[in-house]
């Protein structure tokens, strides 16, 4: 007789203690903690990040003060934050390694805030003086820059909103404005506001916007937050794929019923700068590294990381592969990956003490052949015209100053083109996959027989556009994709630059 199959452990503070013996979980009391932190934006990276750094504070007896409580300010998110209640906001963090799987339960974050129109309940958290940082992760298009200077754009109409109707705003930030303006009147200190997107100075472009919007809204509140509240950059680094039904499969063969399970690789990173206007947990006691030298960590990694990322992207969804470990394990997209890094970006990345260059650029590749990571080209190339435009183009800029190398680079961009274009190698179609999608789609389109139209997104490309160099590499990629396709486009330009291989 064939013996039935144990139901996974539903997941919640009750049950605990039945999860299976392999499955960590918190030691601390959950009920003694007390909020520290809201956090705006609980995807699967704040979760298997900031909140797992926090966890590891906590299973040492630190931070207990410095509890999560999580906010949205998008109306979808409604459901994840139902799911996070219903098990107490407790996640499952499944590591996902060649050599094995581990998993292990945190319980940092121990509340979820209503989501309402003119987010009443966000703002009265951050009202209360025990909240002493507020975190986010907006995505890096999130933040009302204008496309073509980076800087705050106060013409955008909900910024306008916000400015003039701070007790009802639309967006996290004309919350944080109300709240900090709530907190001046009341005496108390602000609140340290901190970015963990990933942007090339994510405080400072916070505090743009915070204090632009602030200044928007009343020009004494803004001088105020420009002088007392502090803005730390970060950098932030972990893959972390998208939650599907294979993970909700993993996670349930591991014996727990987790409705919001979040899988990662086995690698984190977090540098940041010690500015703190309210105090902060004890970071260093679990190897986030604090220094004033976050530029040249983050410029590695969004340049090597990031950068390489949407350089494999394009070609792999024009051949219509599935995962970040496939793109890696086709030879042509390895190879460009590994001479685009070292000959083209890795010349513009300043030096990081004691990490050469190519070596992390070798931790990269092994990180990106990861194949117990179901990492999608589809999340990888999503919102192409931030991602490009904050870690590819960049280096462009870079590389034209310079009169360096920028054959791959223009090659990427090419290869970006023809992926919004819309059409696989297969014949098969592309779908929207950007913001700004039916833009990008148009102008690729047209520019496979004139080029130039995509540079003269001048959005992304400023100034680019206008160097004859870097045009005539970018023509000459469009028009051998056009011509031989990806393949042997891509092995034409790593044959060229074959030393750079070994």
């Amino acid at each position: 007789m064939t013996k039935p199959k144990t139901l996974p452990t539903p997941l919640g503070n009750a049950t605990l203690d039945q999860l299976p013996a392999q499955i960590k979980r918190p030691t601390y009391d959950r009920a003694a903690l007390t909020p520290g932190i809201v956090h705006v934006g609980l995807g699967n990276f704040h979760r298997a990040h900031q909140a797992w750094y926090l966890h590891r504070l906590m299973e040492q007896g630190l931070a207990h003060d410095w509890a999560i409580i999580g906010a949205s300010v998008r109306v979808e998110d409604a459901d994840q934050r139902d799911r996070l209640l219903a098990q107490d906001c407790l996640t499952t963090l499944i590591e996902l390694d060649p050599s094995g799987t581990s998993a292990e339960v945190v319980g940092s974050m121990i509340d979820y805030l209503p989501i309402e129109d003119g987010h009443g309940p966000l703002i009265g958290q951050m009202t209360d003086p025990a909240i002493r940082i507020v975190s986010l992760t907006v995505t890096e298009g999130g933040y009302f820059l204008d496309p073509a200077t980076k800087k705050f754009d106060p013409s955008h109409a909900d910024m306008q909103h916000d400015a003039a109707n701070l007790n009802s705003p639309r967006t996290v930030f004309g919350a944080m404005v109300a709240a900090l303006k709530a907190r001046r009147a009341a005496g108390d200190v602000p609140f340290t506001c901190q970015s963990c997107d990933n942007l090339p100075g994510n405080g400072a472009i916070l505090a743009d916007v915070v204090i632009g919007l602030a200044t928007l809204a009343d020009p004494d509140l803004g001088d105020w937050v420009a002088q007392e509240v502090m803005f730390p950059n970060s950098m932030v680094d972990c893959i972390v794929p998208a939650t599907g039904p294979k993970e909700r499969a993993l996670v349930t063969d591991l014996g727990v019923n987790d409705r919001a399970p979040v899988t990662h690789e086995n690698f984190r990173q977090w540098v940041m700068e010690d500015r703190f206007c309210a105090g902060r947990p004890p970071w260093e006691q679990v190897d986030v590294t604090l220094t004033d030298q976050v530029h040249a960590y983050e410029a590695m990694k969004l340049r090597l990381l990031n950068g390489g990322h949407q350089i494999i992207a394009a070609p792999a969804d024009l051949l219509g592969l599935d995962t970040i470990a496939e793109a890696m394990a086709t030879p042509a997209i390895a190879q460009f990956l590994r001479v685009v890094s070292l000959t083209e970006i890795a010349p513009h990345v300043d030096v990081v003490p004691g990490v050469p260059a190519e070596t992390y650029i070798d931790l990269v590749a092994d990180r990106f052949r990861n194949r117990a990571i179901h990492d999608t080209v589809r999340r990888v190339a999503f919102d192409g015209s931030s991602r490009h435009t904050g870690a590819v183009i960049p280096v462009i800029r870079d590389a034209i100053a310079a009169g360096a190398d920028l054959e791959g680079l223009a090659l990427s961009q090419a290869l970006w083109a023809k992926m919004c274009a819309g059409t696989r190698e297969d014949g098969s179609d592309i779908a929207a996959n950007d913001p700004v999608w039916d833009d990008l789609h148009a102008t690729a389109i047209q520019a496979q027989s004139d080029p130039q139209l995509w540079l003269e997104q001048r959005q992304f490309y400023g100034s680019i556009a206008d160097d004859d160099r870097f045009a005539r590499a970018f023509a000459q990629a469009v028009a051998s994709l056009n011509e031989v396709g990806v393949l042997q486009t891509l092995e034409t330009f790593a044959q060229g630059h074959g030393q750079a291989l070994h």
